[in-house]
């Protein structure tokens, strides 16, 4: 697959099993994402990595978090499982660093390109992912059992692995929708 064949028809599959990528294939996926755009070369990104046992120590973080917000024990629960539901999961965090010509949001939207290069990556590799964020992203009792620092933002967990199921195609798009061509 090319790449302009693989960005058009980029998609998330939730369903994941082993085997996630590993060894050469994973450090792939690591140096796709540290090609994303990177104004001034702060490289203002962080990728914590969970697979294996590791993924129930987040499980637990996630429902510390969600005990801690007063939800349900069932939302416990739940929150203890999500990272089960695939065999690899990456937090990608935007570290953001003070900077005159780089302002915050410019950080945390590089964090997130290095984050969809990474997904780009695995599915070229034949794994494939999803870009999950609600809430958890920005819990500071999350960050804080991350080791993050106040300036610091999750931008999201990557959950990689196997497809267990082949996705349906996405809906093509019209662009002439979303394309506005600047007359004075």
């Amino acid at each position: 697959m090319d790449a302009l064949e693989l960005l058009l028809n980029r998609h998330s599959n939730p369903r994941l099993i082993e085997p996630a990528p590993a060894g050469e294939q994973l450090e792939a996926i690591f140096k796709a994402g540290l090609r994303a755009p990177d104004h001034a070369a702060l490289t203002p990104w962080e990728f914590i990595v969970f697979g294996g046992e590791q993924r129930e120590k987040l499980g637990d973080i996630l429902a510390e978090a969600t005990r801690a917000k007063g939800d349900d024990e069932d939302s416990v629960e739940k929150a203890r499982q999500a990272p089960l539901r695939a065999p690899l999961v990456i937090t990608v965090v935007a570290k953001v660093k003070p900077h005159d010509k780089v302002p915050q949001l410019e950080q945390e939207i590089s964090a997130g390109c290095a984050l969809m290069a990474m997904q780009m990556a695995s599915q070229a590799q034949g794994f494939n992912g999803i870009w999950r964020t609600g809430w958890f992203a920005f819990d500071r009792g999350v960050h804080q059992a991350l080791g993050l620092t106040e300036q610091d933002q999750i931008v999201g967990f990557l959950y990689l692995g196997t497809p267990q199921v082949a996705v349906r195609k996405l809906p093509e798009r019209d662009p002439a929708q979303f394309v506005r061509y600047f007359a004075s």
